[in-house]
């Protein structure tokens, strides 16, 4: 192995040599690199992948789980002589490595980006006589499982696709729409309601708290809703710095089905509480899925 590796990257022999593979072929998930022949396949499928770019991918197949640090990936794909602006060549062909895989920066499954350190290939790899690549014993793989799924290394959870995840979002955003714009349809019943429980000025105060939370909560929502529906990748960030305010909200509207105990009655009013009230984390684990910091 070491013999076609060399030939397709071109370096010279580290200090510490990486571990010997039995072929040329690398399988992991629905793709396959043949390292000898400079390709890349997707279930068969040739994919269109420059010289330089799969130079890097197969440099990080073979430290597959070990950080390979970005002055690494200067000399083994840079000659020493090679004058050029090397941050932006390195961005750009990690950027294309990614769009070949279908890859993402902020939810890796195969190329994961570390901050001020470099890079390493995370997804399980097969080499060519199927024999599953063993695991690199590093204290860098810690919290990383040896499993066929790729996991997330913050969640400890398998990576959901980020389609599913960001969809999820956005339905529980046009699920708050849709309580607050029929709160303030029906804002005379709210007051109706509320009078069961707290007649007189405590019914006008719920009444006037259900005005002004759903005035402030539709605006908030229809950003939630748009910045996931374009995949604003800032809103990691800006709903880590938001959910302190998004939690109270959402409390505060958790006890809403309590004004419909005579139709749900008063188990079923407990029972809708009590999943509200989980909402706003799933909203958050959701956002950490979807959008972790970018490296």
């Amino acid at each position: 192995m070491q013999a076609g590796l060399m030939a397709v990257l071109n370096y010279a022999p580290q200090s510490v040599e990486p571990a010997s593979h039995p072929g040329t072929l690398v399988r992991f998930g629905v793709y396959e690199a043949d390292l000898s022949a400079g390709e890349l396949r997707k279930k068969g499928a040739k994919i269109r992948l420059q010289e330089q770019p799969f130079q890097l991918l197969a440099y990080l197949l073979e430290r597959k789980g070990s950080v390979v640090t970005r002055e690494e990936l200067r000399e083994k794909l840079w000659a020493s002589d090679t004058f050029v602006d090397f941050d932006h060549s390195l961005n750009t062909a990690v950027n294309k490595v990614r769009d070949a895989l279908g890859d993402s920066a902020s939810n890796p499954r195969f190329v994961e980006t570390l901050a001020r350190r470099g890079y390493r290939f995370i997804a399980p790899v097969e080499w060519l006589d199927g024999a599953v690549d063993a695991e690199v014993p590093s204290t860098e793989l810690q919290g990383h499982k040896p499993a066929g799924i790729p996991m997330d290394s913050e969640l400890g959870v398998p990576l959901p696709h980020r389609g599913l995840v960001r969809g999820l979002f956005a339905l529980i955003q046009i699920m708050y729409l849709v309580f607050y714009v029929v709160a303030l349809v029906r804002l005379q019943a709210v007051h109706g309601a509320a009078s069961e429980f707290l007649p007189g000025w405590g019914a006008f105060t719920i009444q006037v708290a259900v005005l002004i939370t759903a005035a402030i909560g539709i605006p908030l929502r229809l950003y939630l809703l748009s910045s996931v529906a374009f995949d604003h990748q800032g809103l990691g960030e800006n709903f880590r710095k938001l959910f302190l305010f998004v939690l109270i909200f959402d409390q505060l509207w958790a006890i809403a089905p309590f004004l419909l105990t005579e139709k749900i009655g008063i188990g079923g009013a407990f029972a809708a509480t009590a999943a509200l009230l989980y909402v706003p984390f799933a909203e958050r684990t959701l956002v950490r899925m979807a959008y972790k910091k970018m490296a």
